[in-house]
């Protein structure tokens, strides 16, 4: 019995969302994309905003979506796109994501090192190209910027590309953040290719400088939010201190594909057998760090159980953020009250208060900036270059120090 694959999706953001290929839908039923409905888009943010459980299945359809209009708006304006290469960049942009793990930034600075999600999706994209036969060969080129039309790759992965679209649309609305919220349709429109790179027409320069501001707005009040910035360097410690104990021996519950990055230091150096660490990448989402907190919550092990216990009951570190670096006598000060609080070694002092720093910059003009089509269109200026927007500020990086300790030791 044939299945029919012209399946449409009705999404909140943009409602009703039509796949445009039976490959698509082929793709999107592998375990390994079904995967990421169990991985949340903002990872701890809804501990800030309730609403915040949309996962990374919402956000990759929905940048999908938006490739699909993009691709029709730049052919609209005379611009060859051939079915091949529009089937490309759909994939391309549908799987940008598939690397992602659970709570990603905190399992990337805990207990997988030296190996960023982007890597993780294209290891991912070449064993599904095997897969599927060679289909996905177009995508992966594009993905990762080998592709003879280099506009194509930035509609996929630049400083306006459908991925950051998407999200800031939809994570301002699942927040409730409205100030995020972007006119993606009207960008989108304004779409243009120059010389084989992605241009946006004059008339619109003031959309672009929303979705700028937006950007800004949302990094601050959602991405990172100072409660958020808490609850994950709490999930980062607890993962710390779980590889800590596993690697020196101790039996710790954990899931399987949990245990197996606790147990083993990975990394780009000793990643030998891609097959064996894809599979049970594939298999670790949300529920095996959900699962394995509310076990490690009555451990014996004090700092383990303390800060478990913290993350599953929302009694997170409480966290201060000024301009300038924290003294180094209020860390002192900190230890000596964790002397008095808990009997722990001195040197597990850094679990529970700590200091760090958070930098952002909302737009690069150094990196690949964004181009102006000129009216004429005779050539491109440099977003900032042009009299009518003035982008110094915006893409100036800001840089904020936090401390972060626990409520017990706070007064």
């Amino acid at each position: 019995m044939s299945i029919n694959k012209n399946k449409i999706f009705n999404d909140p953001v943009y409602g009703f969302i039509t796949l445009p290929s039976d490959l698509i839908f082929d793709i999107i039923e592998h375990p390994w994309f079904q995967r990421l409905r169990r991985i949340r888009q903002l990872g701890l943010t809804h501990m800030v905003y309730p609403g915040a459980l949309h996962t990374r299945f919402h956000h990759a359809l929905g940048a999908l979506h938006l490739m699909t209009e993009a691709i029709e708006s730049i052919k609209s304006k005379g611009h060859e796109i051939t079915k091949e290469e529009e089937t490309g960049a759909h994939i391309a942009i549908l799987l940008h994501d598939i690397g992602h793990g659970p709570f990603s930034h905190a399992l990337e600075n805990s207990i997988v090192t030296g190996i960023s999600h982007e890597t993780l999706s294209i290891l991912m994209m070449e064993e599904l190209n095997k897969e599927f036969k060679g289909q996905l060969t177009i995508a992966i080129e594009i993905f990762k910027n080998t592709y003879k039309k280099k506009f194509l790759h930035q509609l996929v992965s630049s400083q306006l590309d459908m991925d950051r679209l998407d999200y800031l649309n939809r994570d301002s609305f699942y927040t409730g953040v409205m100030e995020g919220t972007i006119g993606s349709q009207r960008i989108i429109k304004m779409l243009n290719v120059f010389n084989d790179e992605l241009v946006v027409d004059e008339k619109g320069l003031y959309s672009i400088e929303k979705f700028i501001i937006a950007r800004r707005l949302m990094y601050w009040q959602v991405y990172l939010h100072k409660t958020v910035l808490s609850a994950e360097n709490m999930l980062v410690n607890i993962l710390k201190r779980a590889k800590e104990l596993v690697q020196s021996g101790e039996n710790l519950f954990t899931t399987p594909s949990l245990e197996y990055f606790l147990k083993n230091d990975i990394n780009p150096n000793n990643l030998k057998n891609k097959e064996e660490f894809l599979t049970i990448y594939s298999q670790l989402d949300d529920y095996d760090i959900y699962c394995t907190l509310k076990v490690w919550c009555s451990h014996s092990d004090v700092v383990l159980s303390m800060l478990s216990k913290g993350m599953i009951n929302r009694k997170l570190y409480k966290i201060s953020l000024q301009r300038d670096d924290f003294e180094q006598s209020t860390l002192r000060e900190f230890n000596e009250k964790i002397a008095k609080c808990w009997n722990i070694r001195k040197e597990d002092y850094h679990y529970f208060a700590f200091s760090g720093k958070i930098s952002n910059s909302d737009y690069n003009p150094l990196g690949e900036p964004i181009k102006i089509l000129m009216r004429n269109q005779h050539g491109i200026t440099l977003l900032g270059d042009n009299e009518k927007m003035d982008v110094a500020i915006l893409s100036t990086p800001v840089n904020k120090y936090f401390l972060c300790y626990m409520p017990e030791l706070a007064g």
